[in-house]
């Protein structure tokens, strides 16, 4: 068994952040040695799971609808899937953007303004800039009706 302060530190996590996760149902203690909470060593790969799945983008809600109660986790491949695919579109803006950028710091135009280049960045920018505004926009609409846009990203 461990207790928060050591699963802290194996899991890198504060332990504030183990807390919030129990109290989410994303892990789960198997009890108290004096004041600390008690954890199970298997919570060690649950947590990992847990971050690796944040730095795939997924919600803490989706996590957890994944990860489910049982010790073995329920993995949706059709969502992993999903996420990949988005992490790719989301490589090939970058290295767009990267590519345009690149070329506007070399272009010999006397104007960045007068760069058809740097002029169709600026136009892509503002696109997803309007995009993000409306995404925003519908977000906070259904937080006042009580729901949420993305999930818990926290």
């Amino acid at each position: 068994m461990l207790d928060i302060s050591e699963l802290s530190r194996k899991s890198g996590a504060p332990a504030s952040k183990l807390r919030y996760y129990e109290e989410v149902g994303l892990i789960r203690s198997v009890g108290r040695k004096g004041l600390r909470r008690v954890f199970e060593p298997d919570v060690l790969p649950r947590l990992a799971l847990i971050a690796l799945g944040q730095a795939a983008g997924f919600s803490l809600a989706e996590i957890r609808g994944m990860l489910g109660q049982e010790k073995e986790p329920s993995i949706d491949r059709d969502m992993l899937a999903a996420k990949a695919d988005a992490v790719d579109r989301h490589i090939e803006e970058l290295s767009a953007l990267r590519d345009g950028l690149r070329h506007a710091a070399t272009c010999t135009a006397p104007s960045h303004l007068e760069c058809p280049t740097f002029q169709r960045l600026m136009r892509i920018a503002l696109v997803r800039q309007g995009a993000r505004g409306r995404g925003r926009k519908q977000a906070r609409a259904m937080s006042q009706k009580g729901g949420t846009a993305r999930g818990d990203n926290t």
